[in-house]
């Protein structure tokens, strides 16, 4: 049963407060705020200066617009902001449809990995999310995260195409009342710490940052790292205070995030192909008019590939300056040596319905 706009509304206030204190407390210098144009008004560091009001009435009166809410953890100027959120929000307006797309950046409504369980209770419309994050709803999911599971993002987006990939978003549906509208690209994974990492053995006796899922502290093992759980929001002041040696992330994380000031190499293992999920709670699909649900649908399948393709560019443009001014030491690591310890790993640990998904992306491998 969908909530009341006053009941959701009243639960984005206290996430949105709550959130925005924790940020205040630990999270790197905020970053110059981007473009959101149309639903969104932001504030510096990505936030927005009424985040008390996310959306209007849930059940609008025939011929006025229906405001959703979409959430993400980026800074405004990541891709995932300038070629993403604000491209649907834009893209959505000029359909004409009687929708708006009102934008919250930079956990501006909670945590990444909290975000997912308002998803499912329709506190938050849209929201942006890791399958790591979704598996504490619905735990095959989490595979998809696994160290080398994907090739590139070719290897991705065929997967989602095929009959084995349809089954997997209806059953994150059945089990979690989410719907995932498409998969994006995040940016292919690297690590950075203040030493090379060449191979599975430079990790010894460094303390690696990863997020606090079951499948990345699984994917440490993997790879024959000593894991710390840091929260997203609070990764650059934990390399900086030394509470972790290095971390992982894509390029456009590191960028917008500074890391480059409180880490000096760069190791372009590209462990994971970086997967999100445009997810919406069901309920609040359900309500929209069929136009209104086509319009949503093809408009996150449209920006996928100009987010893909701005994302991709900032990867190879940044590496680029990078190595040109020496912000960082980039390092070119034996893949074979980290490929073979991941592969091994999970072929031997896996089990059940998580290894069967796991040697069906693998075998659609090229």
């Amino acid at each position: 049963m969908r909530r009341s706009s006053t009941t959701r509304g009243a639960a984005i206030v206290a996430v949105a407060t709550l959130a925005l204190a924790a940020c205040s407390n630990g999270s790197p210098d905020p970053a110059p705020t981007g473009g959101a144009t149309g639903g969104t008004t932001e504030a510096p560091g990505g936030g927005t200066t009424d985040p008390t009001t996310p959306s209007e009435e849930t059940d609008a009166p025939e011929g006025e617009a229906v405001t959703l809410s979409l959430a993400h953890s980026y800074a405004t100027n990541h891709p995932h902001h300038t070629c993403g959120a604000v491209l649907v929000q834009e893209q959505v307006a000029e359909a004409n449809v009687g929708l708006e797309i009102e934008i919250f950046p930079d956990s501006s409504l909670g945590g990444h990995a909290d975000r997912f369980a308002l998803v499912v209770s329709g506190d938050i419309d849209i929201d942006i999310q890791g399958p790591s994050e979704m598996s504490s709803t619905y735990a095959p999911v989490g595979i998809l995260d696994a160290a080398y599971a994907f090739d590139g993002p070719d290897h991705l987006f065929g997967f989602y195409d095929t009959e084995v990939g349809e089954e997997l978003k209806a059953n994150i549906l059945d089990a979690t009342g989410a719907r995932v509208l498409t998969p994006w690209y995040f940016g292919m994974r690297h690590f950075t710490a203040n030493v090379p990492l060449n191979t599975p053995e430079d990790f010894q006796g460094l303390r690696m940052r990863f997020p606090n899922t079951p499948q990345y502290l699984q994917n440490a093992e993997a790879l024959g790292a000593s894991p710390v759980a840091v929260a997203f929001e609070e990764l650059y002041i934990s390399l900086q205070q030394g509470v972790v040696d290095g971390q992982e992330n894509p390029i456009p994380n590191i960028a917008t995030m500074n890391l480059p000031e409180v880490q000096s190499h760069l190791s372009l293992t590209g462990h994971m192909v970086g997967i999100h999920m445009i997810v919406m709670n069901e309920d609040r699909w359900s309500s929209l008019s069929a136009d209104q649900q086509e319009t949503l649908q093809t408009v996150f399948e449209d920006v996928r590939d100009q987010n893909r393709e701005c994302i991709e560019q900032s990867e190879t443009e940044t590496v680029e300056q990078w190595r040109a001014e020496g912000t960082m030491e980039v390092i070119e690591p034996d893949l074979a040596s980290f490929r073979e310890s991941a592969e091994e790993f999970f072929t031997n640990e896996l089990e059940g319905d998580t290894l069967e998904l796991y040697q069906a992306i693998r075998d659609q491998a090229s």
